[in-house]
């Protein structure tokens, strides 16, 4: 039986922090190529330094190199950055984005009486709980609240003390495997020169209190606010970043397995993207539809094979049918061949950069096809196939 009172703590990193900022320019390349073409072909890496952007990759698409190189820099000034060491007017981009391989095009590509192939070999995982609203893990929902929170105040003007780099970090306790408490609550973020850390925790904690439930923070709950008293220098001015390396983050905060493979820069022919964002949905419509508690999917894929190898259903022992039955349930419903998903999802939009800050998952879908992988349209289905 599983353990019921423990502690369990996420992180979360905002749209500033350096890899984040790699993660948001790679989307905003795949934004741009598939805006333009849905059946565009994008694998777009980023790297990040003081006054340095180099974008690497290969493209099947007709955009140019310097339209790249414009949409990287718009990226930039949205997030916010217009400091010495980093500013998006004055910063070098660099463009080394080229064709897509043609023997790796030739193994994907549909052709005459072959289907769509995954874009790569792989596992993807998706996980659903019913301990919040969100159908998610309560560490990284409120881990990923509190930035977002003070992002839209600094963005409206209503902080301007905040830089556009931060992280959080939640330690959640559970009693009874539900989350009672926060037991400890970290945020460092960047700020205005002058200020010392009693003054950002009092900037900060109205952000945080708002993001929790009314009593989840109590008289016991240990803070650190900017633990190490100054952070003025702060996104890839003082640490450089890279495409993909928050998959963490920018999934289930640690509490579920995760496959390995990063989702920013990818257009949904990649297994590493579109099945991972598959497994979410259809986890969280098992949750949701009350066959299960708590669902962990694990999806495989063959590069140029497109039916998945392999489904595989963990509830934990929360399930209210055999594990082996909601797997022959998913099989029934939904088809989770490349085609199948994009096709479910409608995943060929310029849908991407949106999700590149603040987790791809627990997120609200939205009227343009956004996050529709959070959309809870199989309860039904899944229901009526057990």
């Amino acid at each position: 039986m599983s353990r019921q009172n423990y502690l369990f703590t996420s992180e979360s990193v905002s749209e500033g922090h350096p890899d984040k900022v790699c993660d948001q320019i790679s989307d905003a390349v795949v934004d741009l190529m598939i805006g333009r073409d849905p059946e565009a072909r994008v694998a777009c890496e980023t790297a990040a330094t003081t006054n340095k952007v180099v974008l690497m990759g290969e493209v099947r698409s007709d955009v140019r190199q310097d339209e790249i190189v414009d949409v990287a820099r718009q990226t930039i000034r949205d997030i916010g950055y217009e400091q010495k060491g980093f500013h998006w007017d004055s910063c070098d981009i660099e463009c080394y984005v080229h064709q897509q391989s043609a023997d790796i095009a030739q193994g994907v590509d549909a052709a005459d009486n072959k289907d769509e192939g995954a874009g790569d070999q792989g596992i993807m995982f998706g996980y659903a709980t019913n301990e919040t609203p969100e159908l998610m893990p309560a560490p990284i929902v409120y881990s990923h609240r509190i930035l977002r929170l003070m992002a839209e105040a600094r963005h409206a003007g209503e902080a301007p003390e905040f830089g556009p780099d931060s992280k959080s970090q939640v330690t959640v306790d559970y009693r009874d495997g539900k989350p009672a408490r926060a037991h400890t609550i970290v945020v460092s973020t960047q700020h205005a020169a002058g200020l010392e850390s009693g003054d950002v925790r009092k900037l900060v904690e109205p952000y945080v209190l708002a993001a929790m439930p009314d009593g989840f923070v109590d008289a016991e709950t240990i803070w650190h606010v900017n633990p190490t008293g100054r952070f003025v220098i702060g996104g890839p001015d003082g640490d450089a970043g890279l495409t993909g390396r928050k998959i963490i983050v920018d999934t289930y905060g640690g509490a579920a397995p995760h496959g390995g493979g990063a989702f920013s820069g990818k257009d949904p022919t990649k297994v590493d993207r579109s099945a991972a964002y598959a497994a979410r949905y259809v986890a969280k419509n098992v949750v949701a539809a009350g066959l299960a508690d708590r669902c962990c999917l694990q999806l495989a894929y063959a590069i140029g094979v497109a039916e998945p190898l392999s489904v595989y259903v963990d509830s934990y022992g929360t399930g209210k049918i055999a594990d082996e039955e909601i797997e022959k349930a998913i099989r029934d419903t939904i088809s989770l061949t490349p085609r199948g998903i994009r096709t479910q999802l409608g995943l060929n939009r310029a849908i991407y950069r949106r999700s590149a800050a603040y987790g791809h998952f627990g997120r609200e879908p939205e009227a343009d096809g956004g996050f529709s992988w959070e959309r809870m349209d199989l309860v039904d289905a899944l229901k009526a196939a057990v």
